[in-house]
């Protein structure tokens, strides 16, 4: 689709309240619209540049091996009261109970559910090294949310995680994760 067919249009002026470059430009672009603090609508052209850096960095992760998977949003805080990061993480974990009057939160990162989902899915120490990654939309309430969508309330992020039998075999990922980032950027 032509983009002078898309019903939205760009702006003239710099929104007083976008303080980086990347911000302004996006939003003056037509990229992205500002609904609230830190809560951005991605119009069809931010959102077909969006989709095309997801599948840029999807295919680098794939190629180094990595193995796609989706995890919730919504996380238990058993899980996050056993790492002990429930109390530690402060204001910025949005938190909310269910009708059963549960605690969750709605996940600003996954290192508790991949560590939950590793240790009741791998076997064995043959399965290692083994590497996932998501990309997913993630939640913080942040203090003063500003800088566009790179500190923004929700947004969307690709995060990884290995898991090793030593040091060597997590040096080996680690290196091999550098070049696939230099390769995407």
């Amino acid at each position: 689709m032509r983009i002078s067919n898309f019903p939205l249009h760009t702006l003239r002026e710099t929104p007083t309240d976008s303080e980086t470059i990347s911000h302004q430009l996006m939003l003056r672009s037509g990229m992205i619209r500002k609904l609230a603090s830190g809560l951005y609508v991605w119009l069809p052209l931010g959102l077909r540049v969006l989709r095309k850096v997801e599948a840029i960095v999807r295919a680098e992760m794939n190629r180094a091996g990595a193995i796609e998977l989706l995890m919730p949003a919504v996380q238990p805080a058993e899980l996050w009261e056993e790492s002990g990061r429930w109390g530690q993480y402060g204001p910025e974990l949005l938190r909310f109970k269910d009708r059963q009057q549960r605690d969750f939160c709605f996940g600003p990162t996954h290192e508790e559910i991949i560590t939950d989902l590793a240790r009741n899915e791998l076997r064995s120490y043959k399965q290692l090294p083994i590497n996932f990654y998501q990309i997913q939309t993630k939640f913080r309430d942040e203090i003063r949310p500003r800088f566009g969508v790179m500190r923004a309330r929700e947004f969307l992020m690709k995060d990884a995680y290995s898991f090793h039998l030593d040091k060597q075999s997590l040096q080996q990922t680690y290196d091999l994760m550098y070049q696939t980032y230099s390769r995407i950027f």
